[in-house]
């Protein structure tokens, strides 16, 4: 029998936490649970905020979130599912960064905290408080944080990059349609 210490416990403590938090968030998404929107409504919001096709945005949003979160939460497969949540948060993110960074003036302060946490766990692995480690860290190999980190990393720098063009280019038509009128 082994004996958990405090880095077991804090592990715990912050899986329990950060994946919880996650989830909880993901459902709002997908189902519409804890006063969230469900897919058709935040579908709608992830198309205003230029993420397109919004449905589609909400329902990898959703997922993302809601499973890294459980499985952050049961400390089973840490690197995919902290990674897949660091995606999440990245995206949420980028909608954030023009307000700054505290959350009472809508910046990307909460996004930026549970993105990190979800890094440092894939990072650190989930403890020994976890079910990765009761099945003998079959989904948490050392090779398996930079890889699932690095693929997160592309297809969230891509997914953002094409978010980041849309919302400049309807900037750009605003503008240009604006000029056109105080030209009338």
């Amino acid at each position: 029998m082994s004996c958990y210490d405090r880095r077991d416990l804090g592990l715990l403590l912050l899986r329990l936490g950060t994946g919880g938090v996650l989830a909880a968030h993901g459902t709002q998404k997908l189902f519409g649970w804890f006063g969230g929107h469900g897919i058709e409504g935040t579908g709608r919001f992830m198309e205003s905020v230029g993420y397109a096709p919004g449905r589609a945005s909400a329902t990898a949003a959703g997922l993302a979130e809601t499973g890294g979160g459980a499985l952050l939460a049961l400390g089973l497969g840490t690197p995919a599912a902290g990674a897949a949540a660091v995606g999440a948060m990245a995206g949420a993110a980028a909608v954030h960064v023009p307000n700054g960074f505290f959350a009472q003036e809508g910046g990307y302060e909460y996004a930026a905290t549970l993105g990190l946490a979800a890094a440092g766990l894939a990072v650190a692995g989930p403890g020994r408080l976890s079910l990765d480690h009761a099945l003998g860290h079959v989904f948490d190999r050392g090779w398996m944080v930079p890889a699932a980190l690095g693929v997160t990393a592309a297809v969230t720098a891509a997914v953002v990059g094409a978010r980041n063009c849309r919302v400049r280019r309807t900037a750009e038509e605003a503008a240009g349609a604006q000029d056109a009128l105080f030209e009338q």
